[in-house]
């Protein structure tokens, strides 16, 4: 039974440990650390109006946790977002049901019109969704590859013309071109929801200083000197590493520059210590998921966007 539904205590460090206990149990093949935790309720922009809520059971335990809010920098208004997450162990309790309920009343508050939610595609996470009042659309797999046994493949002993690699701690003194070509690649993302991508500042408080960001094994590929395209490197300091972002800017496509650029980074992460790398791609993606396969990669696990309206479309007067 769930006694209580609260807010992450945000100056708790062991509060953020539960999170991440959790997380690590319900979603083992995403980054997930306890300065991550906090840093993600710390950095959240006001109008995100974000919450990191918490289920405890009877004895104190905390057994799930989601995250909810809205998607402020949106050019459509009201569009919320909610992603739970329960801990094995303690699924059919009820801990989702007294999660997504406070979430849902969270963001009516704000006066979201829709929510959205990603889901592990398995009968028993769809059928919860369904419950609920969600309708499923596009989907998206997590990949796993296993640094310690992966045919890497080796860089070429010379690279095309024009073409450079550097690591994204290159780039310390002035990020702006990371940020550029990051809200380019990002306007190709599929998505359920528009994103403007143009404010700099909030892309410095929130990616470039993420605790999760690797800047030393983050490749960037420029050709003649012009950021062409990159991979973003997450690390969890335990071995883990994942693939944030990959991208290639429209006018270099068809040269093999997001292969080059996650060779790089992976070559380097497994050479730093990293054991294990994950990544994920819509599974509409294809040009990625040929990439990646590639590498070694393979489906660990896939995930349904699912959306509830919240309250109808507001009539004009």
């Amino acid at each position: 039974m769930i006694t209580t539904i609260r807010d992450l205590r945000p100056n708790d460090p062991a509060d953020a440990e539960r999170v991440v206990r959790v997380r690590r149990a319900a979603l083992p093949f995403m980054i997930s650390t306890a300065r991550g935790v906090a840093f993600e309720v710390a950095s959240a922009h006001p109008d995100r109006r974000y919450r990191l809520l918490v289920a405890e059971n009877a004895d104190g335990l905390v057994v799930a946790t989601a995250q909810v809010g809205i998607v402020h920098d949106s050019p459509e208004p009201g569009q919320g977002f909610v992603n739970a997450y329960v801990d094995p162990a303690h699924r059919g309790l009820g801990a989702g049901t007294a999660l997504l309920g406070a979430a849902e009343e969270h963001l009516r508050a704000e006066r979201a019109k829709a929510a959205y939610a990603w889901v592990l595609d398995e009968p028993p996470h769809r059928a919860f969704a369904e419950r609920h009042g969600y309708r499923a659309s596009r989907s998206a797999h997590f990949l796993r590859l296993d640094l310690t046994t992966a045919a890497l493949p080796s860089l070429p002993g010379m690279l095309p013309d024009g073409v450079e690699l550097r690591a994204g701690s290159a780039f310390a003194a002035d990020p702006r071109p990371l940020f550029e070509a990051d809200a380019a690649g990002t306007l190709d993302e599929p998505g359920d929801v528009p994103v403007e991508f143009d404010d700099y500042e909030a892309w410095l408080r929130n990616t470039w200083e993420h605790p999760y960001l690797d800047r030393d094994l983050t490749t960037v590929v420029l050709v003649d000197g012009e950021v062409a395209g990159f991979t973003a490197a997450h690390t969890d300091g335990a071995g883990r590493y994942s693939s944030a972002m990959t991208a290639t800017l429209r006018p270099f496509r068809g040269r093999g520059l997001a292969r080059l650029a996650k060779t790089d980074s992976l070559l380097r992460a497994r050479a730093a210590g990293c054991t294990e790398a994950f990544t994920g791609n819509d599974t509409g993606n294809a040009p990625m998921l040929a990439v990646n396969a590639r590498f070694g990669y393979e489906v660990c696990a896939t995930e349904t966007r699912f959306t509830k309206r919240l309250r109808e479309q507001e009539t004009p007067r």
